[in-house]
């Protein structure tokens, strides 16, 4: 019979996933492997627990593993004794595979326990311990979990609600701040002033399908407990209950600790008001250089909307179980941002540090409402963004430091400060309408930086601006750019550009720039841009799929703005135009015509659907009252596209068979 194992095969593999026990002394010892392995902490997808095989290694250093085996008599006690206290001492129980294998000598056997992961969080109390504890494997060794790794392991296997959706048992309602409580709730569109305060926070509440309720009670427990999201939101003092609750802001005038700080600030109460601090200082002091001898001293250093992605995200998916608080440092040439705990290991490590890394969040809760306060953006898209602006600016790529305790993200400041400074004065100037000496100040910066993003977009506003749209492409056409070489804005502008200009080589140009961006991953306001673009172009199609395609890549179905469902329906309802005249066309088929019929009803089914949803989640009334008028037209277009009904039909072809 071919067996299940390899012992080759085994000793092959990284030494994780495999346990080598020659003697089996210690039955427990083997227990807490067994429990471990199916915890599956480092996902690996259990393990093997080879006993009667000793690892060593040979003379040269190299692993070696020998097979002795186990007696007749000791392969069977160890079997049965296993088998038994694996249901019996580990909770829930564990049945391990069984493999029978030949050991070097006739009359032993190796035993193989093949341990499969499981979806649950498995206890173990081997002999000699009064209590049941939890085992993970760690390398190549089986440890006790504890702390965070416990409750790492017990959230993963949904033995434990996440830390944010807890009780938190030790408060009540008095510990919420009524007025932020109400203010959240007024600025996201959720607050009914006939609603109790009490009934917010109860179980059978919620204000969105995306979080959990605000409150609770416990069990045998007439009392009302806010969840810890709650009190990070709204509570009157988050730190009385989560120590590590608030944010330190410091400025260096140097590059190093060394020197005296020069400010520091420590921001309390809900971390929706320390997010906005933060950032309010920061924009006033960490995004600006001092320059003197500059008519304009105050030249930027740091994108904002980078500075904002780094402190939201280390305040949202920080982990508030750690005592120490938010930490951001300004030097003179960087900005370091400390978030508390280290990164979640479901987040591939590689790809994080490359800002590719698939989003992974620690306080779902949070992040809900940072979004919808517009305080973040779409979830998962706070790393890429730090990235995209910054090679948007022209600044070094950001860093990210992780540590067992915490994730620093270092942003260096741009390098070229005297560059940024004529920049800021090009675009003075652009306001003051001077666009003629802008273009003047622009040359010389555009000879020694040729491809600089930020350089090439203010000479497509100029070209825009001075009306001369055709100097862009000519520009594009000596310096040979190509589209893959520069942010998606970027293209996008000079596809724009190109579209304007009288040179029909320029404008089959911009075509392939426009065809380009609109394969690529692009922000929502950069989608909106496009697709409209695309429309103009008559390239419905094209336009409904870009933005279908970034549907699909946004997780949550809120952090879609409206306008681009609204886009989508126009783009569909131009496409049931088409397919309405190619139904009216009696040249055509009978059969095509159906066909062009039923896809015409099928595209305004679709875009009727998307018109709804853009009403649904739309805030802005002015937009609002468009897509009514959207609405109407469309279910108007949806009478006219009816289907004819039988009578209808005979009665047609009746006339006809008598004409």
């Amino acid at each position: 019979m071919k067996t299940k194992v390899d012992l080759k095969s085994l000793a092959a593999r990284e030494s994780e996933q495999v346990e080598w026990k020659r003697n089996v002394a210690d039955i427990g010892d083997l227990l807490r492997t067994v429990a471990a392995f199916s915890n599956d902490f480092q996902n690996m997808g259990g393990g093997y627990i080879v006993c009667g095989a000793e690892e060593s290694k040979d003379e040269y250093g190299f692993q070696k593993v020998s097979y002795p085996g186990l007696t007749a008599a000791r392969f069977k006690e160890v079997e049965g004794k296993v088998m038994s206290d694996a249901q019996n001492k580990i909770d829930p129980p564990v049945v391990p595979l069984i493999e029978e294998l030949p050991g070097e000598s006739e009359d032993c056997r190796v035993l193989v326990f093949i341990v499969p992961a499981t979806d649950h969080a498995h206890s173990c109390r081997p002999s000699g311990k009064e209590s049941s504890t939890y085992y993970i494997r760690v390398g190549r060794e089986t440890v006790e979990a504890r702390n965070g790794m416990l409750r790492e392991l017990l959230v993963r296997t949904h033995a434990l609600a996440s830390w944010d959706r807890r009780l938190a048992e030790q408060a009540e309602i008095k510990d919420i701040d009524l007025l932020a409580f109400r203010e959240m709730l007024q600025q996201i569109g959720a607050w009914n002033p006939s609603v109790e305060i009490e009934e917010y926070f109860s179980d059978e509440m919620r204000i969105s399908n995306f979080v959990p309720s605000l409150g609770g009670v416990r069990s045998l427990d007439t009392t009302i407990h806010p969840r810890n999201f709650s009190l990070l939101l709204f509570g009157n003092e988050p730190t009385r209950f989560f120590p590590g609750a608030w944010t330190k802001v410091s400025f260096y005038p140097g590059k190093d600790r060394s020197e005296p700080t020069a400010e520091r600030y420590e921001l309390t109460g809900t971390i929706i008001g320390q997010a906005r601090k933060a950032l309010e200082l920061l924009k006033a002091q960490a995004s600006t250089a001092y320059d003197k001898d500059s008519s304009e001293p105050n030249i930027s250093k740091y994108p904002e909307r980078a500075l904002q992605e780094a402190i939201i995200n280390a305040i949202v998916h920080r982990d508030y179980e750690e005592e120490s608080p938010t930490s951001i440092t300004v030097f003179s040439d960087r900005v370091e941002i400390r978030s508390p705990g280290t990164l979640p290991r479901t987040v591939d490590k590689e790809k994080f540090l490359a800002g590719s890394a698939s989003p992974s969040w620690r306080n779902q809760s949070l992040a809900y409402f940072f979004n919808k306060l517009q305080l973040a953006q779409a979830e998962g898209q706070g790393i890429p963004t730090i990235f995209r602006t910054m090679l948007q600016l022209g600044s070094p790529k950001p860093r990210f430091e992780i540590e067992d305790s915490a994730v620093t993200c270092v942003l260096p400041a741009h390098p070229r400060h005297e560059m940024m400074r004529h920049v800021a004065e090009i675009e003075r100037l652009i306001i003051q309408q001077d666009h003629e000496e802008a273009q003047v100040r622009l040359n010389p910066l555009l000879d020694e930086y040729s491809t600089h993003p930020q350089l090439l977009e203010l000479l497509v506003q100029l070209a825009l601006l001075r009306h001369r749209p055709e100097v862009a492409g000519a520009y594009v056409a000596e310096h040979r750019l190509q589209p893959q070489d520069f942010p998606a804005s970027t293209v996008y502008q000079f596809a724009e550009v190109l579209l304007q200009s009288p040179d029909l080589e320029h404008q089959k140009l911009g075509k392939q720039w426009l065809e380009y961006v609109s394969t690529q991953s692009l922000e929502s306001d950069e989608v909106r841009r496009v697709s409209i673009a695309l429309r103009k172009l008559g390239k419905d199609e094209q336009a409904v799929r870009l933005i279908s395609n970034y549907i699909t890549t946004v997780s949550s179905p809120l952090a879609v703005p409206a306008p681009l469902y609204d886009i989508r329906a126009k783009a569909k309802i131009d496409l049931a135009k088409k397919c309405m005249d190619t139904g009216r066309n009696h040249l055509i088929q009978r059969e095509r015509q159906a066909r062009a019929w039923e896809q015409c009803r099928k595209y305004l089914d679709e875009a009727e659907s998307d018109v709804l949803r853009a009403l649904e989640i739309g805030t802005n009334s002015r937009e609002k009252e468009f897509y009514e008028k959207d609405l109407e037209f469309v279910q108007a277009m949806k009478q006219h596209a009816r289907k004819p009904t039988r009578r209808r039909d005979s009665y047609k072809h009746s006339r006809k068979k008598s004409s």
